[in-house]
């Protein structure tokens, strides 16, 4: 097939916060140098030459978050960031922490400092990244929203391991695989260096790490899902900018998570549950299970007589210091939660993608002008995070999440320990294992049943109404982009095994077990329309057979004001 080649500078792969910041951060550069004396010699620079590849329809489609944002970083990129309009809903105002049981709550004495939230913002997510995309644009970087990146590309002339830009989706083809008659190829985006910014679990940097082995030596990386939707309420329940943290019900002791509770506004809030993906029960829902946190008598107080606006669901990367990948290789640089710069025990990572972002800039800058983008090179994007408060910062929780492998109340004592000790516990460095590993088999969980809420349609609801309030549109007609290795294991040794728990841990009713035609017992049944991209199955699935690649570009949920 005949592709279109593209050249440029640099390629960003994903307008999120951390891709939006290193090309924002490039152009700054660049602009700052322009009628500076230079080395003759050296390549002249432009904005134009930076291109953010972005798979949803429009920039901050995708982007859901909390959200709470440490200003740090946006500071350093936009120092007159509250002048400058930055979509800020409300500066933070008050911090509770409860412990739930299935009907009170209890608040602990103190609350814990890494809950104090003293200079923070409440935001839309959403509504940041749509202006950081507009401070891109100016700036006279070239965006392109609406397009997916499907490979990476390589050097072959360099032994394969050089990165040498990205191959866009092809669009136009059906089902079955072959052209429509408004098919279009897909574009070759070559690039001195490509920046990996895709979220967690980025398809394209899952390539990467597995082909040139970056996470040797590192602890598998691990993640939580995040349900939560955005509720308008009456006033006078919680004052604009108040933030709560929830631990406890309904999450059973083995389960890390929590809920939380953000008041964008005196009339809006941002509502959700996190839970690890290294649950034990293969019959474990987070979506569920946020039903049921939604009725305790506490949040059902703040919700009745209010209205659900938008819902969403998201990964977390939370593995921490020593999951991080090596995040430098020829041609290529990894920044934000595709390599695991999250802090789990603040639940934030939006100023450490961002930071990323800006010091992967600054990298890239020099080794651009030095005329030279080897791994050597760009490797002091590496010097540089591991010089910087992202270093400090997660080096003091490098063993939280994995303080709380054998469960809630062993994890607190971990983590008061290590708060103590500066991040160390009682080891030097925690290990841990994928988050698919701890899954049990149905005979080794025999009192394990699944209870479904009954949603009421008022507080609760069930997957396809709340896939419906995240706006999630894909061209049906198209390939399904969730790509299952094997669907014998599903329909027979998965249902025997685990009860297939991919019906289970979806939060957006993809997978569903359909009684045979003839009464022979069940198959698996995909419904890829319904995917909001969160890619929990990708993690998730014990037998590791489903790989969630991009569909078309501009498919997926429409995340307005989240």
């Amino acid at each position: 097939m005949m592709r279109e080649t593209l050249e440029t500078d640099v390629l960003i792969v994903g307008a999120g916060p951390a891709g939006l910041s290193c090309a924002l951060r490039l152009a700054q550069l660049i602009r700052s140098t322009q009628g500076s004396p230079r080395n003759p010699r050296g390549p002249v620079l432009s904005a134009e030459n930076i291109y953010v590849l972005e798979k949803a329809s429009e920039i901050g489609a995708h982007c859901l978050s909390g959200a709470v944002l440490d200003p740090r970083a946006l500071r350093e990129l936009v120092p007159d960031f509250e002048s400058a309009g930055a979509p800020l809903e409300s500066p933070v105002t008050g911090d509770s922490v409860y412990y739930l049981t299935r009907t009170g709550r209890i608040k602990p004495p103190i609350t814990p400092p890494f809950f104090n939230n003293h200079g923070n913002y409440t935001v839309s997510l959403n509504k940041l990244a749509k202006w950081m995309g507009a401070q891109v644009e100016q700036a006279g970087v070239s965006l392109f929203p609406g397009f997916s990146g499907m490979e990476v590309l390589y050097d072959r002339q360099a032994g394969g391991r050089r990165v040498v830009g990205v191959r866009t989706d092809d669009k136009g083809i059906d089902k079955s695989g072959h052209q429509k008659a408004n098919f279009q190829p897909g574009y070759d985006l070559r690039a001195k260096v490509t920046v990996f910014a895709e979220g967690p679990r980025g398809s394209l940097t899952k390539q990467l790490v597995r082909t040139l082995d970056l996470d040797h030596g590192r602890n598998p990386q691990m993640y939580a899902i995040g349900v939560k939707e955005i509720w308008d309420i009456p006033a006078g329940r919680m004052p604009a900018g108040h933030v709560t943290h929830t631990a406890g019900w309904p999450l059973a002791a083995h389960i890390f998570g929590g809920g939380f509770v953000y008041a964008l506004s005196d009339t809006r809030l941002s509502i959700g549950l996190v839970a690890g993906l290294d649950a034990e029960d293969p019959h474990f829902d987070g979506h569920n299970a946020f039903q049921q946190w939604k009725i305790h008598p506490w949040i059902r107080g703040l919700l009745e007589g209010g209205q659900l606006v938008r819902y969403g669901a998201k990964t977390i990367p939370e593995g921490g210091y020593f999951s991080i990948p090596n995040t430098v290789m020829d041609g290529g640089i990894i920044v934000g939660d595709s390599a695991g710069f999250l802090n789990s025990q603040r639940l934030k990572g939006i100023h450490l993608a961002m930071k990323t972002g800006i010091l992967a800039a600054e990298a890239i800058f020099e080794a651009l002008t030095a005329g030279d983008t080897s791994a050597r090179s760009l490797g002091k994007f590496e010097e540089k995070w591991r010089s910087s408060w992202v270093h400090e910062e997660l080096w003091k929780v490098r063993n939280f999440h994995q303080g709380f492998e054998h469960g809630f109340f062993p994890g607190a004592l971990h983590g008061a320990l290590q708060l103590v000790t500066g991040g160390r516990g009682l080891h030097a460095r925690y290990t841990s294992r994928a988050d698919f590993e701890h899954m049990r088999q149905l005979n080794e969980t025999p009192n394990q049943r699944f209870n479904p809420i009954r949603p009421d349609g008022k507080l609760t609801f069930d997957k396809l109404k709340d896939v419906y309030h995240s706006a999630t549109h894909h061209e049906e007609d198209q390939p399904s982009h969730l790509r299952i290795a094997d669907l014998d294991i599903c329909n027979h040794r998965c249902t025997l095994e685990y009860g297939n728990p991919c019906q289970h841990f979806c939060p957006a009713q993809v997978y569903e077990m359909e009684e045979n035609a003839d009464g022979s017992g069940k198959h698996l049944k995909l419904n890829p329309s319904n995917c909001v991209h969160c890619k929990t199955c990708d993690i998730a699935d014990p037998y590791q057979i489903i790989t969630w690649v991009c569909p078309e570009g501009g498919g997926g949920p429409h995340y307005d004001g989240m």
